[in-house]
């Protein structure tokens, strides 16, 4: 007879190579592959520690000398609009918003280019073609939706979210959107936007990646109101900017090994034979 052992998952370091967010740095990622019938809840506890989702990979910064990135999420119950953020959902009074399966459309590479050209034109995923976004959109061991948001009179559509859902909230994966209506503050109005589709369901959570101080492209998170980050191996309050530093120092971060072994896992059942 043929026993399976249960297998756990194995993490892996990425060579170093130029920071997205701050310049004349290197990043570095601890990852491991999302899948099996266990992918769900390796999700859900990753998440919670800090990972986050691309495909069927799960991977949190790991630089050897920087710990600027920090996961952030908005605990929902803390949240109170502000004054440009309420104008901003009465801005978009003219979005309607459809969920569906993680399913690409021409439409939404078409909308995924011109906001990769207008803002993101030297990032990563320039080069992606139709071939790779229909992957970043449909390759998910998880349970995935595709948000979109249409106008009401032309139907036209203005922006997407991929979105995953976990156990105790909603982590948008990438969001794109018009680069043609910069007064609609349309990044800031998909994050308010799933605010309410998360006290919809019922779920305390929004996870919104990263949030890097001294970084331009994700100060803006820092914004919302009940925002928490994940440093110093838990969730807290974020406070005033001045507390947290991109400075650079050798102990920034601890040994790779170290990490993993602080990792917590869910329990991992050996298949049935």
């Amino acid at each position: 007879m043929r026993h399976s052992l249960p297998v756990a998952p194995q993490f892996y370091v990425t060579a170093p190579q130029p920071c997205p967010y701050l310049e004349g740095r290197m990043e570095r990622k601890l990852f491991t592959a999302l899948q099996g019938d266990g992918a769900n809840d390796l999700n859900d506890v990753l998440s919670h520690q800090g990972f986050r989702r691309s495909q069927n990979v799960l991977y949190r910064p790991s630089c050897a000398d920087c710990n600027a990135c920090m996961s952030a999420r908005i605990d929902i119950s803390r949240f109170t609009p502000s004054k440009s953020q309420k104008r901003t959902i009465r801005r978009n009074a003219n979005l309607q918003r459809r969920a569906t399966s993680p399913w690409a459309t021409e439409d939404q590479y078409e909308l995924f280019r011109r906001y990769l050209d207008s803002r993101h034109a030297d990032g990563g995923m320039a080069d992606m073609d139709v071939f790779e976004f229909a992957a970043m959109i449909e390759e998910t061991p998880i349970r995935s939706r595709v948000v979109e948001y249409t106008d009401r009179d032309t139907h036209e559509l203005i922006g997407v979210s991929l979105t995953d859902v976990l156990s105790d909230g909603l982590s948008m994966v990438y969001s794109f959107f018009s680069p043609n209506l910069p007064r609609n503050s349309l990044g800031t109005y998909l994050i308010l936007d799933h605010i309410e589709i998360a006290r919809e369901a019922g779920v305390p959570y929004i996870y919104l990646g990263y949030w890097v101080p001294g970084s331009s492209k994700m100060g803006y998170k820092a914004n919302f109101s009940g925002l928490e980050v994940y440093t110093g191996g838990r969730w807290q309050v974020l406070e005033e900017d001045q507390k947290y530093s991109s400075e650079l120092h050798p102990l920034s971060t601890d040994p790779i090994a170290e990490q993993v072994a602080n990792i917590s896992l869910p329990t991992f059942r050996a298949p049935k034979t």
